[in-house]
């Protein structure tokens, strides 16, 4: 889909619009006369495909970490002169890169609320079995398993930042016991949020949930694997809503296939779209979305009034 513009000059490049409601959740009119406008509502990941797309455009607006804008693309776009990437902050955008090149990049607002709220979602599922009584009610059946209750249960977060002190807060209104760890959690931070202050080990030892809030950086990079799995009990469950890549993906498929641990709720893959063939698409004891923990439709009216307010802000400063 796209806009026409009477001129021609500046092109903008919408990508990764799956739900095609990029134009409509915004007002893109102060563009008019000013910019054409393309929307994509596919993926492309293959490199050589991606900057044969991309190469016409002039700006790119890039939703969240979807498309990868790493050095070696951003050089190779000579046209490129602004990223409009959606979030406060987006670790896929080389921004050394862009600076070399002499591309702007600029960011929008965010709130961390429908994360927040899609977290107790996956875990309220996992742990009342949702999921599979839901299959066994379409197909003609009735109740086939136990739930498990949240009072009593400790609850582990894996980082107590922004969102995982609120996921904290949550859980103690369902009566949880609720601990943290992190690297750098203090244990003034801990007794702020209301919570316990553990080691690593404690953490994953005691928890009946274990719940992912931490940046994805070179530290946290499968933090989560093998010897982690082993500590944990069988009955206990991992949530991730934060980045696949914290969590080691060969651990956790033999955690779940083995029944190492009981479950897991995930909505973040180490490559997105996850694979058509990965079998947590189809492990019975994962309950796995396609990282929709922030799509809302608040959040992106954010987003993309934003980018619309980005993109009008840096043509009127550079005249384009």
């Amino acid at each position: 889909m796209s806009i026409a513009s009477t001129s021609s000059s500046i092109r903008v490049a919408i990508l990764d619009d799956y739900q095609n409601v990029a134009l409509k959740l915004a007002d893109w009119s102060p563009l008019e006369g000013r910019a054409e406008i393309t929307v994509f509502n596919d993926h492309i990941a293959e490199r050589d495909a991606l900057l044969k797309r991309l190469e016409p455009f002039d700006v790119i607006c890039a939703m969240r970490e979807r498309t990868p804008l790493t050095r070696d693309i951003i050089e190779h776009l000579p046209r490129l002169k602004l990223i409009a990437s959606t979030g406060a902050a987006n670790a896929s955008i080389d921004l050394d890169a862009a600076g070399d090149r002499g591309v702007e990049v600029r960011h929008t607002g965010y709130s961390s609320t429908a994360t927040i709220e899609f977290t107790w979602a996956l875990i309220l599922a996992t742990m009342r079995n949702i999921p599979a009584e839901n299959r066994s009610l379409q197909s003609g059946g009735w109740q086939v398993g136990l739930g498990t209750e949240l009072a009593g249960k400790t609850l582990g977060l894996l980082g107590l930042g922004r969102i995982g002190s609120a996921v904290g807060v949550i859980g103690r209104a369902f009566g949880m016991n609720v601990i943290a760890w992190s690297q750098n959690l203090t244990e003034e931070r801990a007794q702020e949020k209301g919570v316990q202050r553990v080691d690593k080990e404690t953490l994953f030892r005691t928890s009946d949930l274990v719940s992912i809030h931490l940046r994805l950086s070179e530290r946290t990079r499968h933090l989560v694997s093998a010897p982690e799995f082993a500590l944990m009990k069988p009955t206990a469950r991992l949530v991730n809503t934060s980045r696949g890549a914290i969590v080691d993906h060969a651990a956790l498929l033999d955690a779940l296939t083995s029944k190492r641990i009981a479950g897991a709720g995930l909505d973040v893959y180490d490559e997105e779209p996850l694979a058509a063939d990965d079998p947590l698409r189809s492990l019975q004891n994962v309950l796995a979305t396609p990282h929709i923990g922030y799509v809302t439709e608040e959040l992106y009216r954010t987003f993309y009034k934003d980018t619309v307010r980005n993109i009008v802000e840096w043509m009127d400063a550079t005249k384009a």
